[in-house]
């Protein structure tokens, strides 16, 4: 089996960036959902649990670790999109593979939508 091209391993780098920009949307989804329970609760609870104001500070906490992802997350996305441009215009240049052509292109949408948002 051949190695991967280098417009099909920049493909996949994008792809997998963007798998992981939408894993952490998720997380982040999640944790606030998980948030706003703990704050509804937090008067009931905290006549009955001593740990609700500690473990509603941790949850906060983690919400900002996982939001300070975003940043450095993006500015990979964006090196990655430039980097399969150049490989998109190389492979159209050389009559690459359609095939791996389109599916680069399609990656490059998502790609440039995740870093943009």
């Amino acid at each position: 089996m051949p190695a991967p091209s280098p417009l099909a391993i920049a493909t996949q780098a994008v792809n997998r960036l963007v798998k992981e920009d939408k894993y952490y949307e998720k997380e982040v989804t999640a944790q606030t959902e998980k948030i706003k329970k703990l704050e509804e609760g937090l008067l009931e609870a905290s006549k009955t649990d001593e740990n609700a104001e500690y473990m509603l500070k941790q949850e906060q906490r983690a919400l900002g670790e996982t939001k300070a992802i975003f940043a450095p997350l993006r500015e990979k996305i964006a090196d990655a999109v430039q980097r399969l441009e150049e490989h998109i215009a190389t492979a159209e240049s050389e009559g690459g593979p359609a095939d791996e052509i389109a599916k680069a292109k399609e990656a490059l949408e998502q790609g440039k939508a995740a870093a943009s948002s």
